[in-house]
């Protein structure tokens, strides 16, 4: 039977909007690797630096540990009786795992209301937004991945009480993250400069 002709376009939009979503990088162990593949994300990731000074790297390291640059990543749905799809465990939703009551905030106190959190560039941004107020409350350094990510998982207020101090798997992504941080800040100077001037109009000194 031939299908109905309405369903031919409304294919085309459902594919559309799926390609949307960029596709993870292959390699997420290399910065150069992933910006060679989303070279924007380099461009957001640079504007969220400038804006909020949380470095480049110690951004992506994040990302990809929260949603291993998945746009749509969710926590998994706990299991009712084993077998039924039940409520999800939090809020958390996109890149940056960012919860509803972090995200709200955020958007109040830069008045970005129409952010998504399955926007890389925005993503980014509230990673460096949430850095700054991480160093302004509590006095971590913006290069201090370690110490800010626990902020980051755990909350201003968490992190205050020190229940981390006691959780030494919390401890172990925290240092997993900065050792990717770092791994990320080596690699960066190697292609940097190409990211910076890539395009026609971009030359030095001005991509600088």
């Amino acid at each position: 039977m031939p299908k109905p002709v309405f369903l031919v376009p409304l294919a085309a939009i459902v594919l559309l909007l799926a390609g949307c979503a960029a596709t993870p990088p292959r390699q997420q162990d290399n910065l150069c690797s992933i910006f060679r593949e989303q070279p924007g994300w380099y461009d957001d990731a640079k504007a969220s630096e400038r804006r909020w000074g949380t470095p480049i790297p110690v951004q992506m390291a994040f990302v990809q540990q929260e949603s291993s640059f998945r746009a749509r990543a969710r926590p998994e749905r706990k299991r009712i009786l084993g077998i039924f799809p039940g409520p999800r465990p939090s809020s958390a939703k996109g890149y940056a795992q960012a919860q509803d009551p972090a995200w709200q905030d955020y958007q109040r106190a830069t008045g970005r209301r129409f952010a998504s959190r399955t926007d890389m560039a925005d993503a980014l941004d509230f990673i460096g937004w949430y850095n700054d107020v991480s160093q302004r409350r509590l006095g971590l350094g913006k290069t201090d991945a370690f110490h800010l990510y626990l902020a980051y998982h755990d909350g201003h207020t968490g992190f205050q009480r020190g229940g981390w101090r006691n959780n030494a798997q919390l401890q172990a992504v925290a240092r997993r993250v900065a050792q990717r941080a770092s791994d990320y800040s080596r690699q960066l100077p190697a292609c940097e400069e190409r990211l910076r001037c890539r395009r026609w109009y971009q030359f030095w000194p001005f991509c600088r």
